[in-house]
């Protein structure tokens, strides 16, 4: 079992007297991609903002890299965070920046770089995420939505982060594009070696590119397991997720995919053995 980088326990959550998470527990480990998944308000969100220290939580502990953040000073937190990349739903990129400037920010303030070792950097990285070279002088407003992601993404990527933090990734981006975005992210995550805590809703992604998946509900996490364990809890919202027509979908593209590979791996063995 891979080493454990994020451990939280007993996170409590709570917005004047409406309580999102009491008692939660998680484990997230090196390496991994964890899928967090749960009905509209069940905190997602929320616990992706507690992790990287958007917001301090009411109670519980998050040790990351064997460190408490709440007992952490403000230097030394910011510290651990720089470790942490974060792409939020809609982007969050800077309007009034080109797509260059936007992934150079944070390398100028926060790893000390010239604006032209910063820019010249940017620009490896938006090609990492798969965007062509002209697209670095772009601006937000000029991108499709799978750009924008693409783009967010270089810029999560720019202090070559051990964590990547995914908020809805694939959210509004067509099936191929989604397709896409999850093949990125696990090329990125095998060659890169990041773990990746990721948000979603969309099963494809779950099937496709998650080692485990997390569910909240109840206000904690009811199972975090691999796929095959976690589809067949017993709870009437996993049942109904996962079992579900989409559900039924994702789960016989993902085997039919998986069988496609193997029968294509093993006709290749056969032919190098001829």
């Amino acid at each position: 079992m891979s080493e454990a980088i994020i451990e939280i326990r007993d996170l409590v959550n709570r917005f004047g007297s409406h309580v999102v998470h009491d008692g939660l527990d998680l484990t997230i480990r090196r390496g991994e991609i964890l899928g967090v998944v749960g009905g509209s308000g069940t905190g997602k969100s929320v616990l992706l903002r507690s992790i990287v220290g958007l917001r301090r939580p009411n109670d519980g502990s998050i040790r990351v890299f064997g460190k408490d953040l709440q007992r952490l000073s403000a230097t030394e937190r910011a510290r651990v965070e720089q470790r942490f990349g974060v792409l939020f739903q809609r982007g969050a990129l800077f309007s009034s920046l080109n797509l260059q400037e936007n992934v150079a920010l944070p390398l100028i303030e926060h790893a000390g770089l010239s604006r032209s070792d910063a820019e010249r950097l940017a620009r490896v990285k938006l090609a990492l995420a798969g965007l062509p070279s002209h697209a670095a002088r772009l601006y937000p407003s000029e991108l499709s939505g799978g750009m924008v992601k693409r783009a967010a993404l270089a810029r999560a990527l720019a202090l070559d982060p051990e964590v990547l933090f995914l908020d809805e990734p694939t959210a509004g981006l067509d099936p191929i594009g989604a397709a896409a975005f999850d093949r990125l992210i696990m090329t990125l995550r095998d060659a890169l070696g990041f773990s990746v805590f990721l948000v979603t809703h969309d099963l494809d992604t779950l099937y496709t590119s998650c080692d485990r998946v997390a569910v909240i509900a109840e206000k904690r996490i009811l199972v975090a397991d691999t796929l095959p364990v976690v589809e067949n809890t017993p709870h009437a919202w996993i049942q109904d997720y996962f079992h579900g027509p989409r559900g039924r979908a994702a789960s016989q593209a993902a085997h039919a995919d998986t069988t496609a590979k193997a029968a294509a791996g093993k006709a290749s063995t056969n032919g190098e053995l001829r």
